[in-house]
């Protein structure tokens, strides 16, 4: 009896799999997501404008202008970094959602 085995349909292949391309590494660790976002409406001491401020995102200080700067991109709005929360001109809370569904984990609209 022959030690090969009689219908191996991967036999073929086993030489060609030193030049396949090096795959994702398991121990590779991608960049957390924050778990959870909050969207609310504010009007209160801004002179009767409309801000919609997104809160409990923890980023780190330096990602918090980098996803200022995205979010102005992706919703074609203005805003700036008030502390801990992104404050974001006009009623963005729908659009906002939708932009940070794909970036968070969970998404709170308010008001």
């Amino acid at each position: 009896m022959s030690d090969k085995p009689f219908n191996n349909p991967f036999g073929a292949l086993s030489g060609l799999k030193e030049s396949l391309p090096e795959g994702r590494k398991p121990n590779a660790k991608e960049p957390k997501r924050p778990a959870r976002a909050v969207l609310r409406l504010e009007r209160a001491g801004r002179g009767g404008k409309e801000v919609t401020v997104v809160t409990h995102l923890e980023l780190p200080v330096e990602q918090r202008d980098v996803w200022l700067k995205e979010m102005k991109s992706g919703l074609g709005c203005g805003g700036h970094v008030e502390g801990d929360a992104l404050v974001l001109h006009g009623d963005q809370r729908e659009r906002g959602a939708k932009w940070l569904e794909k970036r968070v984990s969970k998404v709170v609209v308010g008001n």
